[in-house]
């Protein structure tokens, strides 16, 4: 949901454009993203798929993504793209527009890994895709974010979906640019008040094939939001990460991440009593940033 609004260059419009070319023309193709294994037969991961999503589909491998380990240093910033000297930190959390692919080499340069921090399901009107979503797709406004709209996530499982077209070129974006993992963000619409009539259903469908499709295209990828339905959804994930956990109480509902050898990295905006000595018990990667994720407050607990 922290996001920053800022104008969009031309050379991002143009790379963006460029990469929309790239996403195959049907569900049916046998590898719709460019260079994609050639299936789970082949020991690699599945096709990128552009619709026709179901509950439960089979888990996509990425065997050569790199995937963070249960206790794994990080910072998190959103607002603006981090710049060298960076925090000594294994996994850096950036914004997967605003980045450009010199920035992800520079870090990966200095040591780090990074993540493509993306929308998974809202519409914001400032991206440079903006234009491409369908109005039939956007639902109501997100509360406190002018600007930001739910999506319709059922469109997924259509035969040839928009949305999944949409979604697969901001996933080759984040190839392009080198980054290692995903972070898709609000993925909990059914949750809230979306303005479509979404189903705990609904959300696995597209959150498994979301999940399945960042595979696809060679990267790890974090689950973000739905901590009920993280039991399901594991299988298809490297990691979970969480914001406010620990001041809602809901910490416990992460367990099993950590229990299957996924890291859980977790963002408090406020001090919490006893939050790092918690963490520690729970192996979690707990860190205190400011709300507006700007690089301003870096507390983490060792």
């Amino acid at each position: 949901m922290i996001t920053h609004r800022s104008a969009r260059t031309a050379l991002v419009l143009t790379l963006l454009a460029t990469l929309v070319g790239l996403v195959g023309p049907s569900a049916a193709s046998a590898t719709d993203a460019p260079g994609a294994p050639g299936g789970a037969d082949a020991g690699g991961p599945a096709a990128v798929r552009t619709g026709g999503a179901r509950l439960d589909p089979p888990v996509v491998r990425a065997p050569d993504a790199w995937r963070p380990r249960v206790r794994t240093t990080w910072d998190w910033q959103i607002k603006t793209v981090p710049r060298a000297p960076y925090r000594a930190v294994t996994m850096l959390d950036v914004d997967g527009f605003e980045a450009t692919r010199t920035d992800v080499a520079a870090m990966h340069a200095a040591g780090r890994k990074v993540v493509c921090y993306v929308s998974g399901g809202t519409w914001e009107k400032w991206r440079p895709d903006a234009a491409r979503f369908p109005r039939s797709l956007l639902g109501a406004r997100l509360d406190d974010w002018p600007g930001e709209r739910w999506l319709d996530v059922r469109d997924v499982q259509r035969a040839d979906s928009r949305l999944a077209r949409i979604m697969n070129a901001r996933l080759a974006m984040c190839r392009a640019k080198g980054f290692d993992t995903v972070e898709w963000d609000n993925m909990d619409a059914y949750r809230n008040d979306p303005g479509f009539p979404l189903t705990a259903r609904d959300q696995l469908v597209f959150n498994q094939f979301m999940f399945n499709n960042a595979r696809a295209y060679g990267m790890s990828v974090l689950l973000k939001n739905d901590l009920d339905q993280v039991r399901r959804l594991l299988p298809y994930v490297d990691g979970v990460l969480d914001e406010q956990c620990f001041q809602y109480r809901e910490c416990h509902l992460l367990k099993p991440v950590v229990a299957a050898g996924k890291p859980v990295f977790v963002a408090e905006y406020r001090s919490t009593a006893g939050m790092c000595d918690r963490a520690r018990t729970l192996r979690m990667n707990a860190v205190r940033f400011s709300l507006a994720l700007d690089g301003s407050v870096f507390r983490p607990c060792g």
